[in-house]
């Protein structure tokens, strides 16, 4: 079985993030005196220039809640490889739960071409020219996750010929 490269996460220190809230759901659990709430927030950062991470931050309180997202998202941040017109190198498919995304490269001018939360996710990462498919779950917590896995995924092709000793035409060929 191959060796399987996986994406080290990146530190927030001196980038420039932008941030974004993709959803806010409010929770209840019963206790004896009555219902208590409490919120739980998802939220995606990126700095515009192919790095981005996504969050979820649970508290009593709204905000206390996005600030936990945030902190959280800034605490996974990944760097994806993009071509000159901002758009990624070849398709790829994430998975999250019964969510699934499908993501594929555009030519310029195309623009984002995502749902709510995907579009939130790859508008942060800086992605300019973009088609993506959501099959399965709408779920926005599923519908991130599957997008930033499927973003996990992308290669960038001058480390695929490195890694496969031939030259960079090579790996366009097949």
């Amino acid at each position: 079985m191959p060796k399987v490269r996986r994406k080290q996460s990146i530190p927030a220190g001196n980038l420039n993030l932008e941030e974004k809230l993709v959803h806010v759901n409010r929770v209840a659990k019963v206790v004896k005196g009555g219902r208590r709430f409490s919120f739980n927030a998802i939220v995606v950062v990126g700095d515009g220039n192919g790095v981005c991470g996504h969050g979820l931050g649970k508290a009593n309180e709204v905000s206390d809640a996005i600030q936990k997202g945030f902190d959280n998202a800034k605490k996974n941040l990944i760097r994806i490889p993009l071509t000159a017109s901002k758009s990624i190198y070849h398709p790829v498919v994430g998975k999250a739960g019964a969510g699934k995304v499908l993501l594929r490269p555009a030519s310029e001018g195309t623009g984002v071409i995502a749902g709510g939360a995907v579009k939130n996710l790859l508008d942060v990462a800086g992605v300019h020219n973009i088609l993506s498919k959501s099959q399965g779950s709408s779920n926005p917590h599923n519908m991130v996750k599957a997008a930033f896995q499927a973003l996990k995924e992308l290669t960038d092709p001058v480390e695929v010929a490195q890694r496969r000793g031939v030259s960079l035409n090579k790996v366009f060929e097949g």
